[in-house]
């Protein structure tokens, strides 16, 4: 049996924070400059009541509603998020009673970021490979503007709130085309995008809620998130053009022969250096962050869902996904797509994950 993908739906929250409404706040802030950088005219914010499982709840139930599939159909939940509504229980436990999915049903958390939607693909195609799971549902969510100070302008105007839900099913279509997972991971670079307090090491208090400003003008505390740009930069041109000729070699295809490029939706400064660094063609390289921002571990299914409304992304088009960030962490996969309904695309049930000789050296 291959591995399909039968749709992909998502959510935004109804609450938008312009440019206009940046510039308005911060007068000093050089708006035209960071918009002309991150490539992001505006973002979307989950409202106070609203956590991650609300927006991942409301991405699942217009995936059922599309009628692919029903709640009783799913064998296995899986939930990619950062942003869980308690330590425990597990949110993907919650999502499983919310959702009405059968209580024979397996469920778990995983907590990825900008990669995570390229794990959640290779952790879902393992299940049903495996036999546990016949239909695998998988949600990405994140309510990282929570993280954001609003006085840090490198992370306020880069991050945006959203879900994503995505169906994997059990297909007896022909493999004609063999997908390839590569990932990799670098926790040395932990602490150049984190939030350093509100876990077990560091938990929340009064003295990591005390705020102090930088050298450039940005304010944050300890419960923020903080972004060391310039080493998460370096480390994305290190990590990536690498990952993408370790996964060209494990699929047998070469770079031209690739249809439509969908990289994680970091910043538009980045992906065009990193679209530069490999020779991509603009033309068969997605940018969909203008009116999304940074939606990290959803930017990549929000992309490939607007690729499809717009018919950029068409049956029998091969795709490579690539997600990389926090951790630092990374995964990339090439695939066909064919189509069926809102989306498929095959996957074979020989496929392998590269891991640990993929990491780059630090400089």
């Amino acid at each position: 049996m291959n591995t399909s993908i039968l749709a992909i739906e998502c959510h935004l929250p109804s609450k938008v924070v312009s440019n206009q409404d940046l510039a308005a706040e911060f007068p000093e802030w050089a708006i035209e400059k960071i918009q002309e950088n991150t490539g992001v005219m505006q973002r979307h914010v989950a409202a106070p009541e609203e956590c991650a499982s609300d927006l991942a709840e409301s991405a699942a139930r217009k995936l059922f509603t599309s009628g692919v599939c029903s709640p009783d159909e799913v064998d296995y939940l899986l939930l990619c998020t950062q942003c869980p509504d308690y330590f425990l229980p597990t949110t993907a436990c919650l999502l499983q009673s919310k959702l009405g999915i059968s209580t024979r049903a397996g469920a778990l958390d995983f907590n990825l970021g900008c990669s995570g939607y390229v794990y959640g693909l290779g952790l879902a195609q393992g299940l049903i490979h495996s036999g546990q799971a016949c239909k695998v549902l998988l949600l990405t969510t994140g309510t990282y503007t929570r993280f954001v100070n609003a006085k840090d302008r490198s992370t306020r105007t880069l991050f945006g709130d959203a879900a994503t839900a995505t169906l994997l099913s059990a297909s007896a279509a022909p493999g004609e085309f063999r997908s390839s997972f590569v990932c990799g991971t670098d926790g040395s670079g932990a602490e150049h995008l984190i939030v350093p307090a509100g876990g077990m090491r560091q938990p929340c208090s009064s003295e990591t809620a005390q705020e102090v400003t930088d050298d450039k003008g940005n304010c944050r505390s300890a419960n923020n998130v903080y972004m060391n740009g310039l080493e998460v930069f370096s480390f994305t041109l290190r990590a990536v053009p690498q990952c993408v000729r370790q996964v060209l070699g494990r699929s047998g295809k070469r770079l031209e022969e690739i249809d439509l490029f969908v990289f994680h939706q970091a910043n538009l400064y980045m992906l065009e250096q990193l679209r530069k660094a490999i020779r991509i063609p603009r033309e068969k390289f997605c940018l969909c962050l203008e009116s999304v921002g940074n939606t990290v571990a959803s930017s990549i299914p929000i992309a490939l869902k607007e690729a499809l409304d717009q018919q950029r992304l068409k049956a029998g088009q091969t795709v490579m996904l690539v997600g990389f960030g926090v951790g630092f962490s990374w995964a990339a996969t090439i695939m066909e797509w064919p189509m069926v309904g809102c989306a498929v695309h095959t996957v074979s049930s020989t496929d392998q994950v590269e891991s640990k000789e993929s990491t780059p050296s630090r400089s």
